[in-house]
């Protein structure tokens, strides 16, 4: 059963190869330096890595821009490196799963130059056309104050054509049964090429349906289904991570009843969480973590802190927004869409490492499967003189050697973060390596102790009355073993006094430290908690491996 839902207990990194290592010398990051640097990522204990594009594209959106869904970007190796690639990461026990864009294609790809050049091509079909520019063309952009419209005129085919994003990636008419088809081609080939699943780009725009008139398609979430039965015939333990910013009404639609996608971003966690960080206060949190429904067996939350988009606050009220701007991120530098921050999560804590590790503490203990993005183990910051999102998107600092250690050439892919506190001469994984306290070491370590509690990932959870606001307690059961977690997002210290539940009063065994609690009189325990502090405990039993022995040890 572990092995079927792997990913119940996986830890995911994500990354971007162009911007990861530089394996041959020309300044951009590649799958031969991603290959030398499994040995890192095994040490950190990463069992799944999430790939950002690596498809040939322009390039003109990081990589989200493909024209061609059967290649590797010539700048990052070809399909044999890639394959050299998968096949080590399996020999480190690193799964592997990529970015899987078909909302829409770059303008550059083929099916679109022979959509727009002849209208009785079988191509034209594949994208979304109107002879006349929708009313509504100016509602409805992904990237308000950048991006000007939805529909673009095509001078060559005289029509409009639909773009949710930039002009230069027109939507891909997923209606259309060759469409369809053309997903589930692209899907299994990079199967057979050692990808464990894809992470699903934009599935609320994927099943959306905009301009489209087939009265053929009753049910837009059809599509999702037709692609989970493909690949669970195809790679049985391979998944669907799904990237829908949705209200907990609408995500439901996504997992569907164990015919969807098994993962979720929990977006909405995710916002309320910097509401409570804010605050020092987890009501925030608690009230998204309780609206969020009943999941099916096989279905998972991915939590995260951040990612390679902006930091997306577009579902707290405008008020809550602004509280979370001011104390983040006050400059309009660094802010983003008006609605996100372009900032790295160590940064916008000004490399505050209570904070940071109660924060990472917590997110690596919520109830799902946790998602790092590269850097943040060490606390990277980002280059906010980079334009939009491309400022938490500076290549990975290794060592304080020029361009940190990721290049040999002259001039990285881009720039690295090089001046004040955050700079790759004093963030660097180098350093960090032989300093038992640095963030890094320090990461690694609630890794494993996050591998070693796969309640947090199977369990059935509740949270419990702390008695303060600023303390979140959450107790998981799972296999006749229980783990309480507590964070104090606070400031201040307290004492906490905790009802853990249970038939009978038992100790709570401290999976990080030594520091264990008695219950007193009456059942409850008093658990004193620093400043930013979290404790992990086991409930009853420090080895929870003896409840499950049929015979005693000699």
């Amino acid at each position: 059963m572990i092995e079927d839902l792997w990913y119940k207990n996986a830890v995911v990194y994500c990354l971007d190869v162009e911007t990861f290592m530089d394996g041959n010398g020309d300044g951009v990051g590649d799958f031969t330096g991603l290959r030398r640097k499994l040995d890192y990522l095994a040490g950190l204990g990463i069992t799944c890595l999430w790939l950002l594009p690596f498809q040939p594209t322009p390039n003109r959106d990081n990589g989200y821009d493909i024209s061609d869904y059967y290649g590797v970007d010539p700048r990052l190796g070809d399909l044999g490196d890639f394959v050299a690639f998968t096949h080590e990461a399996k020999l480190h026990g690193i799964r592997v799963i990529m970015d899987l864009v078909v909302n829409h294609t770059s303008d550059q790809h083929p099916w679109f130059q022979a959509a727009r050049k002849d209208p009785d091509s079988r191509f034209r079909d594949y994208y979304v056309w109107a002879k006349k520019k929708p009313k509504d063309a100016h509602k409805g952009m992904v990237f308000p104050g950048v991006q000007p419209s939805t529909w673009t005129y095509d001078k060559e085919a005289r029509l409009w054509y639909f773009h949710r994003f930039f002009d230069y990636q027109p939507d891909l008419n997923v209606s259309n049964p060759e469409v369809r088809e053309q997903i589930l081609k692209v899907m299994g080939f990079w199967l057979e090429l050692g990808v464990s699943g894809f992470r699903v780009d934009a599935v609320p725009f994927l099943v959306e349906l905009k301009g489209v008139k087939n009265p053929d398609v009753k049910d837009p979430y059809k599509l999702l289904e037709e692609m989970r039965e493909f690949l669970s015939w195809r790679k049985g333990d391979a998944i669907l991570l799904a990237e829908a910013n949705v209200t907990m009404d609408e995500v439901v639609e996504f997992f569907g009843e164990n015919d969807r996608m098994q993962l979720v971003f929990n977006f909405l966690a995710n916002q309320n969480f910097y509401l409570s960080i804010t605050r020092g206060d987890v009501t925030p949190l608690v009230q998204a973590l309780k609206s969020s429904p009943k999941l099916p067996h096989t279905a998972q939350w991915a939590n995260f802190l951040r990612n390679h988009d902006e930091l997306d606050l577009g579902r707290l009220s405008d008020e809550d927004r602004q509280e979370v701007f001011q104390a983040l991120g006050p400059d309009k530098g660094m802010q983003l869409y008006d609605r996100g921050l372009r900032r790295r999560f160590a940064s916008m804590l000004d490399g505050d490492r209570r904070r940071i590790e109660v924060a990472y503490s917590l997110m690596f203990s919520l109830p799902g499967t946790p998602v790092l993005w590269y850097g943040d183990e060490l606390g990277m910051g980002e280059n906010l003189a980079l334009v939009e999102r491309q400022s938490v998107r500076t290549p990975m600092q290794w060592s304080p050697e020029p361009h940190g250690g990721f290049t040999l050439a002259e001039a990285p892919v881009k720039p690295l973060v090089s001046e004040g506190p955050f700079g790759f001469k004093h963030v660097n994984v180098a350093q960090q390596r032989r300093d038992p306290a640095s963030q890094l070491n320090w990461t690694e370590r609630i890794i494993r102790a996050r591998k070693e509690c796969p309640e947090l990932g199977w369990g059935a959870w509740k949270v419990l009355r702390s008695g303060n606001k600023g303390v979140l307690a959450i107790r998981y059961d799972w296999k006749g073993n229980a783990l309480v977690v507590l964070h104090n997002l606070s400031s201040r210290p307290c004492t906490v006094k905790l009802d853990v539940g249970g038939d009978e009063p038992c100790t709570l065994f401290n999976v990080l430290s030594e520091d264990h609690s008695e219950p007193a009189d009456d059942g409850r325990h008093g658990l004193t908690l620093e400043g930013y502090g979290y404790r992990w405990f086991r409930v009853g039993l420090e080895n929870p491996a003896r409840r499950h022995r049929t015979e005693p040890m000699p």
